[in-house]
């Protein structure tokens, strides 16, 4: 019974903004995965301790670990302790290092196998990480998608929020004989969330849509990363058309927070890159601040970036 009143109160929440006076602008952080396994901990650990010194509406984790960084419960473990002490209500959204990319021994991949034990550790909860809990609504709450508790959406006044599993190594699309299981029944999953998050956002009348993912879905790639991947099929080709459409029909601002450089190498740094109502903002280590200003036309503004102590960005103010 527990869990079904949870769900009804995440509910109510959702359909009654966090933030009271619709008009107020507020920020919230992106932190990004880490660079590389010598840091990792040392920066999760100090970006959340910035963090917490700003008043932030949240704080949006994309991705847990670095590349080079082990694929196991003990790691999983000690960052999920980090999120549990962050003051701040702290959200994770999946990259492909945590899961997609993750291999044996014998360099045979265990991203299946992973992703079920990330489930397990990190979205089981109907909140978010962090002394302030922020309800979430799970895409696993129904019962067609039981699995994908990665997917998640909150609001705050007049913007809808939204992870959506999207790993940067070509949406873990696999070229091998036989069916592409993983990839096939996520694409399943993620293409109703994004018609479900946009009907909300449609019919609520809402200012902005962000959608943090792994993968920036819109740029087009010239090659694929995927795990025995020797073709030049594109993993994101579905997702990018579905966006775009729904973007004609949508009068407000949709923005994806990325951390794809594979896609966007050339892209300016925490500058968010916009094409007629969407815009794409690519966050590197350690963290950045975004602001929501509904008084703005664009709605979103990047306001401050803390880099790594090798690589101090200057604070927008």
């Amino acid at each position: 019974m527990k869990p079904i009143l949870l769900r009804i109160l995440a509910c109510l929440a959702l359909a009654a903004p966090l933030v009271a006076q619709a008009g107020d602008a507020f920020s919230f952080a992106t932190i990004a995965k880490p660079a590389d396994a010598a840091s990792g901990t040392k920066n999760v650990s100090q970006a959340i301790q910035q963090t917490d010194r700003d008043n932030l509406a949240f704080v949006l984790v994309n991705g847990i670990k670095a590349d080079n960084e082990p694929c196991s419960d003990t790691l999983y473990q000690e960052r999920r302790a980090l999120f549990d002490g962050a003051k701040n209500g702290l959200i994770v959204s999946l990259s492909a290092s945590d899961w997609a990319r993750c291999v044996s021994a014998r360099n045979r991949s265990i991203a299946v196998e992973r992703i079920a034990r990330l489930r397990e550790m990190f979205f089981t909860d109907e909140f978010s990480f962090g002394d302030s809990k922020l309800p979430l609504i799970r895409q696993s709450a129904i019962p067609s998608f039981g699995l994908y508790a990665e997917n998640m959406q909150w609001r705050i006044g007049e913007v809808l929020f939204a992870t959506i599993n999207l790993p940067n190594n070509n949406n873990n699309y696999l070229n091998a004989a036989g069916r592409n299981s993983e990839y096939e029944d996520r694409q399943v999953a993620n293409t109703d969330w994004l018609k479900r998050l946009f009907i909300t956002a449609r019919s609520n009348k809402l200012q902005g849509i962000v959608l943090f993912a792994d993968a920036n879905p819109l740029a087009h790639r010239a090659h694929t990363s995927g795990f025995f991947s020797t073709e030049k099929r594109e993993g994101f080709a579905e997702m990018r058309r579905q966006i775009l459409a729904a973007a004609k029909d949508y009068n407000g601002r949709i923005l994806i927070v990325h951390s794809d450089s594979d896609a966007d190498s050339t892209a300016a740094r925490q500058s968010i890159v916009w094409k007629d109502n969407i815009g794409a903002l690519r966050i590197d280590p350690v963290w950045t601040r975004i602001t929501v200003d509904p008084a703005s036309k664009q709605l979103f503004s990047v306001t401050a970036h803390t880099g790594t102590s090798r690589n101090r960005a200057s604070n927008q103010q």
